[in-house]
Protein backbone atom coordinates (compact mmCIF):
# COMPACT_ATOMS: atom_id res chain seq x y z
CA UNK A 1 0.00 0.00 0.00
CA UNK A 2 1.59 3.26 -1.09
CA UNK A 3 0.91 6.52 0.69
CA UNK A 4 0.08 9.72 -1.11
CA UNK A 5 2.91 12.22 -0.76
CA UNK A 6 1.93 15.88 -0.58
CA UNK A 7 4.80 18.19 -1.37
CA UNK A 8 4.81 21.93 -0.87
CA UNK A 9 7.86 22.49 -3.04
CA UNK A 10 8.13 21.59 -6.70
CA UNK A 11 9.86 18.30 -7.46
CA UNK A 12 12.82 18.08 -9.82
CA UNK A 13 12.00 16.06 -12.92
CA UNK A 14 15.30 16.38 -14.82
CA UNK A 15 18.25 18.73 -15.36
CA UNK A 16 19.42 20.75 -18.34
CA UNK A 17 23.12 21.70 -18.06
CA UNK A 18 22.92 21.59 -14.26
CA UNK A 19 19.70 23.65 -14.15
CA UNK A 20 16.94 21.72 -12.38
CA UNK A 21 13.66 21.51 -14.28
CA UNK A 22 10.76 21.00 -11.89
CA UNK A 23 7.30 19.65 -12.63
CA UNK A 24 5.73 23.09 -12.10
CA UNK A 25 8.28 24.72 -14.42
CA UNK A 26 7.50 22.11 -17.05
CA UNK A 27 3.80 22.95 -16.77
CA UNK A 28 4.43 26.69 -17.05
CA UNK A 29 6.50 26.06 -20.15
CA UNK A 30 3.51 24.19 -21.61
CA UNK A 31 1.27 27.19 -20.88
CA UNK A 32 3.75 29.56 -22.55
CA UNK A 33 4.09 27.27 -25.61
CA UNK A 34 0.29 27.04 -25.81
CA UNK A 35 -0.07 30.84 -25.85
CA UNK A 36 2.72 31.30 -28.40
CA UNK A 37 1.18 28.72 -30.76
CA UNK A 38 -2.38 30.03 -30.35
CA UNK A 39 -1.32 33.66 -30.82
CA UNK A 40 0.65 32.78 -33.96
CA UNK A 41 -2.33 30.90 -35.39
CA UNK A 42 -4.68 33.78 -34.56
CA UNK A 43 -2.41 36.44 -36.05
CA UNK A 44 -2.06 34.52 -39.31
CA UNK A 45 -5.81 34.07 -39.75
CA UNK A 46 -7.27 37.37 -38.56
CA UNK A 47 -10.55 38.25 -40.24
CA UNK A 48 -12.60 41.42 -40.21
CA UNK A 49 -15.67 39.38 -39.26
CA UNK A 50 -14.46 36.96 -36.57
CA UNK A 51 -15.35 33.28 -36.65
CA UNK A 52 -14.42 30.24 -34.59
CA UNK A 53 -11.44 30.59 -32.27
CA UNK A 54 -10.97 34.27 -33.13
CA UNK A 55 -14.53 34.90 -31.97
CA UNK A 56 -13.84 33.19 -28.61
CA UNK A 57 -10.69 35.25 -28.06
CA UNK A 58 -12.45 38.49 -28.98
CA UNK A 59 -15.18 37.71 -26.43
CA UNK A 60 -12.52 37.10 -23.76
CA UNK A 61 -10.68 40.31 -24.68
CA UNK A 62 -13.87 42.37 -24.65
CA UNK A 63 -14.86 40.87 -21.30
CA UNK A 64 -11.50 41.75 -19.72
CA UNK A 65 -11.59 45.24 -21.29
CA UNK A 66 -15.10 45.78 -19.90
CA UNK A 67 -14.04 44.67 -16.43
CA UNK A 68 -11.00 46.94 -16.56
CA UNK A 69 -13.17 49.85 -17.74
CA UNK A 70 -15.24 49.57 -14.59
CA UNK A 71 -12.10 49.69 -12.44
CA UNK A 72 -10.06 52.30 -14.33
CA UNK A 73 -12.98 54.47 -15.44
CA UNK A 74 -11.99 55.13 -19.05
CA UNK A 75 -11.12 53.12 -22.16
CA UNK A 76 -7.85 55.01 -22.82
CA UNK A 77 -6.36 53.89 -19.48
CA UNK A 78 -7.76 50.42 -19.96
CA UNK A 79 -6.04 50.02 -23.33
CA UNK A 80 -2.77 51.31 -21.86
CA UNK A 81 -2.63 48.75 -19.04
CA UNK A 82 -4.46 45.93 -20.81
CA UNK A 83 -1.39 44.00 -22.08
CA UNK A 84 0.16 43.58 -18.63
CA UNK A 85 -3.04 42.87 -16.72
CA UNK A 86 -4.52 40.54 -19.35
CA UNK A 87 -1.25 38.62 -19.69
CA UNK A 88 -1.04 38.00 -15.95
CA UNK A 89 -4.76 37.11 -15.78
CA UNK A 90 -4.66 34.67 -18.72
CA UNK A 91 -1.37 33.14 -17.56
CA UNK A 92 -2.65 32.48 -14.03
CA UNK A 93 -6.06 31.16 -15.07
CA UNK A 94 -4.53 28.92 -17.75
CA UNK A 95 -1.97 27.54 -15.31
CA UNK A 96 -4.72 26.74 -12.83
CA UNK A 97 -7.03 25.20 -15.42
CA UNK A 98 -4.21 23.10 -16.86
CA UNK A 99 -3.57 21.74 -13.37
CA UNK A 100 -7.03 20.10 -13.24
CA UNK A 101 -6.64 18.19 -16.53
CA UNK A 102 -6.59 14.42 -16.29
CA UNK A 103 -3.03 13.17 -15.90
CA UNK A 104 -1.78 16.20 -13.98
CA UNK A 105 -0.61 14.90 -10.65
CA UNK A 106 -1.28 11.26 -11.54
CA UNK A 107 1.32 10.59 -14.27
CA UNK A 108 4.84 10.45 -12.95
CA UNK A 109 7.54 8.25 -11.51
CA UNK A 110 8.71 6.87 -8.17
CA UNK A 111 11.84 8.31 -6.57
CA UNK A 112 13.73 7.79 -3.33
CA UNK A 113 13.51 10.82 -1.01
CA UNK A 114 15.03 10.72 2.49
CA UNK A 115 15.09 6.93 2.42
CA UNK A 116 11.44 6.58 1.39
CA UNK A 117 9.96 5.87 -2.00
CA UNK A 118 7.74 8.76 -3.09
CA UNK A 119 5.66 9.42 -6.17
CA UNK A 120 6.82 12.45 -8.18
CA UNK A 121 4.20 13.73 -10.64
CA UNK A 122 5.55 14.68 -14.06
CA UNK A 123 3.20 17.67 -14.33
CA UNK A 124 1.87 19.88 -11.55
CA UNK A 125 0.03 23.18 -11.73
CA UNK A 126 2.45 26.10 -11.93
CA UNK A 127 0.41 28.02 -9.37
CA UNK A 128 1.04 25.29 -6.78
CA UNK A 129 4.66 26.46 -6.53
CA UNK A 130 5.42 29.43 -4.27
CA UNK A 131 8.03 30.62 -6.78
CA UNK A 132 5.20 31.21 -9.27
CA UNK A 133 3.40 33.42 -6.75
CA UNK A 134 6.59 35.24 -5.78
CA UNK A 135 7.51 35.92 -9.42
CA UNK A 136 4.04 37.31 -10.17
CA UNK A 137 4.16 39.45 -7.02
CA UNK A 138 7.55 40.90 -7.99
CA UNK A 139 6.41 41.59 -11.55
CA UNK A 140 3.18 43.21 -10.33
CA UNK A 141 4.72 45.43 -7.66
CA UNK A 142 7.63 46.60 -9.81
CA UNK A 143 5.32 47.17 -12.79
CA UNK A 144 2.98 49.32 -10.70
CA UNK A 145 5.92 51.38 -9.43
CA UNK A 146 7.43 51.72 -12.91
CA UNK A 147 4.12 52.67 -14.50
CA UNK A 148 3.50 55.17 -11.67
CA UNK A 149 6.86 56.81 -12.37
CA UNK A 150 6.14 56.90 -16.10
CA UNK A 151 2.68 58.40 -15.53
CA UNK A 152 3.54 61.22 -13.09
CA UNK A 153 7.34 61.40 -13.00
CA UNK A 154 9.93 60.10 -10.56
CA UNK A 155 9.94 62.95 -8.04
CA UNK A 156 6.16 63.29 -7.83
CA UNK A 157 5.83 59.51 -7.46
CA UNK A 158 8.54 59.38 -4.76
CA UNK A 159 6.81 62.34 -3.07
CA UNK A 160 3.92 60.00 -2.23
CA UNK A 161 6.26 58.10 0.07
CA UNK A 162 8.87 60.60 1.19
CA UNK A 163 7.61 64.03 2.18
CA UNK A 164 8.53 66.62 4.79
CA UNK A 165 5.26 68.61 4.64
CA UNK A 166 4.30 67.55 8.16
CA UNK A 167 5.24 64.80 10.62
CA UNK A 168 1.94 63.03 9.98
CA UNK A 169 2.41 63.15 6.19
CA UNK A 170 5.96 61.83 6.58
CA UNK A 171 4.72 58.97 8.78
CA UNK A 172 1.85 58.12 6.42
CA UNK A 173 4.28 58.20 3.47
CA UNK A 174 6.62 55.83 5.27
CA UNK A 175 3.70 53.48 5.99
CA UNK A 176 2.68 53.62 2.32
CA UNK A 177 6.25 52.76 1.29
CA UNK A 178 6.34 49.80 3.70
CA UNK A 179 2.93 48.63 2.45
CA UNK A 180 4.18 48.68 -1.16
CA UNK A 181 7.06 46.42 -0.21
CA UNK A 182 4.81 44.24 1.96
CA UNK A 183 2.47 43.58 -0.98
CA UNK A 184 5.01 41.08 -2.27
Amino acid sequence: LSMLEISIGAEKVFEIAGFPVTNTLLTTWLVVVFFVVVSQLLVRRLQLVPAGVQNVFEVVIEGVLGLMDTVLGERKKTEKYFPLIATIFLFVISSNWLGIFPGFGSIGFHDIHEGHEVFVPLFRSGASDLNFTLALALISVFSVQFLGIVAIGFFKHAGKYFTLKSPIAAFVGLLEFISEIAKM
